[in-house]
């Protein structure tokens, strides 16, 4: 059996408040070409399909023509929802969606209730583990309060193995997780991560150690948004990661899918097939003069761009000029090369300086330079118009 393991959809979701939706289809859609050319069964999507928990209607829209598109490929669809997902929601009309080959796992109560599809070597076993909240699931699943993560996780994939290990001799087992999973006595700061992430904390500690999905041939997981294998000593436990980017901190990550294959034994491999990049993330750095005006910045013309500017001072009115050039210019921060840190604007500065001294530091503050003489009477005559209209009532 082929199985194309991808997540994080994210449908829906904005970047720096420039619309993805367009972008998203034209990548998801391209999955079912690959459905076709690879010979895929199934399609299994670990959780955040959409990026909040109402979707407007052009998110739902899209999401029901990638489904047809798959669906018409020839694959079977396995989904579980994610954090940023309503899985009440998501999970609605399941069972009739089951009868056209659409299996949705959205509820605690039936983690262990796998569907179950078959190759010509047996029956593979779908475990769906949605996301798992703490202080809710934990109610359902029969856990004391202050597992986190790894206690619901704990439990259901108990249930999972259990269930497993009464069905028939050689049914081999495919578990989709949406969870933060780390390997023994590696920190968090140690894996991958991304800024656009939400975090997991909510209900105790977000992550759950690898050794708790043991006992089944492969474990598709969400919520991290790079590709990669938390656990170099677990093959069989994979994030596929985000198809595009979501944050300028994944610039240099390679969007994917996983193309996972079983034989009669279990897991045979695991390919990682690059997906294509409708418009490249790019972070510059120099001068607003030089990038507006040098030949060689022509290449970032047409990406999605976070520009670090290095001007000694702070230049007027950057975003607007930046996007002239640069249309997908969309964060922009300055950064002062060489520079000394900008002065501190602490507390008890502010409340022994006079008002001209606090406005003059603070001007210093921002754009990494004193006022000169002009601005300097500017603002002494600003307060002496102040204060001549609190005098006057």
């Amino acid at each position: 059996m082929r199985i194309l393991h991808t997540s994080d959809w994210h449908l829906g979701r904005a970047f720096h408040g420039c619309d993805r939706l367009a972008d998203q289809e034209q990548v998801l859609s391209g999955l079912a070409e690959l459905v076709g050319e690879r010979g895929i069964d199934v399609v299994a999507v670990s959780g955040d399909v959409f990026d909040r928990a109402l979707p407007n209607a052009e998110t739902v829209r899209v999401y029901d023509r990638v489904l047809a598109s798959l669906g018409a490929a020839g694959a079977r669809i396995v989904v579980i929802s994610g954090n940023h997902d309503s899985a009440p929601r998501l999970g609605t009309t399941r069972r009739f969606a089951a009868a056209g080959g659409l299996h949705l796992h959205t509820d605690v109560e039936t983690c262990s209730v796998p569907t179950v599809l078959a190759d010509e070597h047996g029956p593979v076993a779908f475990y769906g583990l949605p996301y798992l909240e703490p202080e809710t699931a934990r109610l359902t699943l029969g856990v004391d309060s202050g597992g986190g993560h790894a206690g619901v996780l704990g439990v259901a994939m108990d249930a999972v193995r259990r269930d497993l290990s009464a069905r028939p001799p050689g049914t081999r087992s495919v578990v989709l997780a949406h969870a933060f999973v780390l390997p023994p006595r590696v920190r968090e700061s140690d894996i991958d991560t991304s800024a656009s992430e939400r975090s997991l904390a909510v209900g105790g500690v977000q992550t759950a150690p690898s050794p708790l999905f043991d006992g089944v041939d492969y474990v598709a997981l969400g919520h991290l948004h790079g590709c990669q294998q938390p656990d170099p000593a677990r093959p069989w436990l994979r994030y596929a990661g985000s198809p595009l980017a979501y944050s300028f901190s994944e610039v240099h990550q390679r969007k994917s899918v996983l193309l996972v294959e079983l034989d009669g034994t279990g897991l045979a491999g695991v390919e990682r097939i690059e997906l294509p990049v409708p418009r490249r993330l790019r972070v510059v750095t120099a001068e607003l003069p030089a990038l507006l005006g040098e030949p060689r910045y022509a290449e970032f013309e047409q990406d999605y761009l976070q520009v670090l500017l290095t001007d000694a001072q702070r230049p007027l009115d950057s975003m607007r000029r930046l996007q002239a050039r640069f249309p997908y210019a969309v964060a922009v921060e300055w950064r002062p090369a060489g520079a000394p840190p900008p002065p501190r604007l602490a507390p008890t500065r502010r409340r022994v300086e006079d008002d001209l001294t606090t406005a003059a530091h603070f001007v210093e503050w921002v754009r990494n330079s004193r006022p000169s003489r002009v601005e300097h009477e500017l603002l002494s005559a600003a307060f002496a118009a102040s204060r001549t209209r609190e005098a006057a009532g």
